[in-house]
């Protein structure tokens, strides 16, 4: 029997978003802009972006914690867009946890089903046997103060549980906590949701949480979604340059046949004495980093503000080949490890005169037909 096996919880509901857009207010840009999503049940699904692109808002609207401008939210085979929060089988957990000061982590727990009006013998029955399965039990009496910041968080785990919703909202739940912790707290989190089987949608501005944890990876800018897939299909194959630059670990490369996105680990570097192919770079930082060493480097022609790349290069191979800053270099990369960028995302109104979409890495051209030199 697992930590979860004795949790009553209903079955798991897939979430689906139609054009859902919000407007703070007429005449101005949309915080999220008729975008469409669906997010199997029973998945863990990553709503990954930086500030301002909407990821909250999105969240804070299929919990019924913010109006919907226009558009749809279907939970299983329901339309839930107006329904009160109470009514959508949800629960939030938030990045502060939300818990009351002056209230145990029993009582915490058992708030939500003592304003249900459930006797007091029962709810605290209830919430015990959460906080068990949480590993909490011996902590019930203390208050939120005395609790470290992990321990916060399963208390806040087990009040969201005892609502027994289908789907678990989570909002950047691991930012207050340190990055060992956050690490711990990570694995234990998707633990959590393998065993309760529950659909859970977290949104994070890491990048790293996202690759660890979802099953699902949705990247967001500016209100719309750039992309969608597994955290390896997005890392693999990003859809555009915002995507590949945001995700980390890509250098975006301006070829006569379009933009392409090479994984920092898979460049090939050399001294520019030693070859004559490949673009010409300038060393301008070096990084030790333990099992690599990370190399900062100019281009020598690039598109303005677009000159900055990096290769990661593994210990023994700097080692055999070191690089000093100031030092000239080719740099190179197989054809089967570059991917064709497309324009990103664009808002409704503009799409009709919008060029074609991202091109599918599985149908992209070899990048043989992308030489390898910047304009």
């Amino acid at each position: 029997m697992t930590g979860m096996d004795a949790i009553a919880v209903p079955e798991p509901a897939a979430v689906e978003i139609v054009a859902l857009t919000k407007r703070y207010a007429p005449g101005t840009p949309a915080a999220v802009d008729a975008i469409d999503l669906r997010i199997a049940a029973g998945s863990y699904c990553c709503l990954l972006g930086p500030s301002g692109c909407g990821k909250s808002t999105t969240l804070r609207m299929i919990a019924g914690h913010e109006s919907v401008s226009s558009g749809d939210i279907l939970q299983g085979n329901r339309n839930i867009t107006n329904l009160p929060a109470a009514e959508r089988g949800t629960a939030m957990m938030f990045q502060s946890f939300a818990l009351f000061p002056h209230l145990s982590a029993l009582d915490n727990v058992a708030f939500s089903l003592k304003m249900k009006g459930m006797a007091k013998a029962e709810r605290h029955r209830r919430a015990q046997d959460l906080l068990d399965r949480v590993a909490m039990g011996h902590l019930a009496q203390r208050k939120p103060g005395e609790l470290s910041g992990g321990q916060q968080q399963r208390v806040a785990l087990a009040r969201a549980l005892i609502t027994q919703p289908r789907v678990l909202l989570l909002d950047e739940p691991l930012s207050a906590l340190d990055p060992f912790l956050r690490i711990q707290m990570r694995a234990e989190l998707r633990r959590w949701q393998k065993e309760l089987g529950l659909t859970f949608i977290h949104v994070t501005h890491s990048q790293e949480e996202a690759m660890a944890l979802a099953d699902t990876m949705v990247v967001m800018n500016h209100g719309l979604i750039e992309q969608v897939g597994s955290p390896h299909q997005v890392y693999n194959h990003p859809a555009s340059e915002f995507v590949a630059r945001f995700m980390g670990g890509h250098n975006v490369l301006f070829t006569p046949a379009g933009p392409i996105a090479v994984r920092n680990d898979h460049m090939q570097v050399a001294p520019a004495e030693s070859t004559p192919s490949g673009l010409l770079a300038t060393v301008t930082d070096v990084e030790y980093q333990g099992t690599y060493v990370l190399l900062g480097l100019q281009l020598a022609e690039a598109p303005a503000g677009k000159a900055g790349v990096s290769v990661q290069l593994a210990e023994a191979a700097f080692d055999a080949q070191p690089y000093a800053v100031g030092d000239a270099v080719r740099l190179t990369w197989a054809d089967a490890h570059a991917r064709p960028l497309g324009p990103g995302a664009v808002r409704p109104d503009e799409r009709q005169s919008a060029p074609p979409p991202a091109i599918d890495p599985a149908t992209a051209p070899d990048a043989a037909a992308l030489p390898a030199v910047a304009f």
